[in-house]
């Protein structure tokens, strides 16, 4: 059984919490989906555990991107937020996460980070006008992705299955426990929450980082579980 883990961002205890309970599933091998570090108050413990998952496909998300200093966004907040993960984790580890791949392909199944078109443009719950645009040159029948942080499975054009297994460490659809899918041997989906002790997250991040801006938007989503 495949577990689907995407957008951790730091949360040790959440990603804890769910590789129990996908453990205790039947959970043998791990597909993650990017976003690993950066926003959360663990970076470095979220990194070493992901690290000790195997066999695990690795891909890479924009914010690991953003930690490796590709293509950083031109926001001082969001550049302080990228320093203090460097710091962290260290040049070697930030520069590890930049080199992941973008893609990966597993039975007929494509996952990414957001979508195939790009690693910042993403899929909503409901139909939108450029799904066709996303999917372009995709021959897979299911692709999987993260980054709205919303858990969703829909059609999406020419019956093709897009799925959101949501985020383990920061969810924003108004539930505070950590999301995530298992695969199963027959390729049926299901879509998984967790609870964890959310609060305790939202507080270290501030113990941790201080009183930034980052760090405080940060305990304000955890602790709302909303963007």
């Amino acid at each position: 059984m495949l577990a689907l883990l995407y957008d951790v961002h730091g949360n040790l205890p959440a990603l804890e919490a769910v590789l129990d309970d996908a453990l205790a599933q039947g959970g043998e091998e791990f597909l993650l989906g990017g976003d690993y570090a950066l926003f959360g108050p663990w970076p470095a413990e979220t990194l070493a555990a992901l690290r000790r998952l195997t066999p695990a496909t690795w891909i890479r998300g924009n914010v690991d991107r953003w930690t490796a200093e590709i293509d950083m966004p031109d926001d001082d907040g969001l550049r302080a937020a990228i320093a203090d993960c460097r710091s962290v984790l260290g040049e070697s580890a930030a520069a590890e996460l930049g080199r992941l791949p973008e893609q990966a392909v597993i039975d007929d199944t494509l996952y990414c980070h957001a979508s195939p078109a790009s690693d910042m443009q993403s899929f909503l719950p409901e139909p939108a006008d450029d799904d066709d645009r996303l999917l372009a040159g995709v021959s897979q029948r299911r692709v999987v992705f993260g980054h709205t942080h919303l858990q969703f499975r829909r059609s999406g054009p020419d019956g093709r299955q897009l799925l959101n297994p949501g985020s383990v460490g920061l969810p924003w659809d108004g539930d505070h426990r950590a999301a995530y899918a298992l695969v199963g041997p027959d390729g049926k989906i299901e879509l998984r929450r967790v609870a964890y002790d959310h609060q305790t997250s939202a507080r270290t991040v501030r113990e941790r980082f201080g009183d930034s801006e980052w760090a405080l938007r940060s305990e304000r989503r955890l602790l709302e579980a909303r963007p």
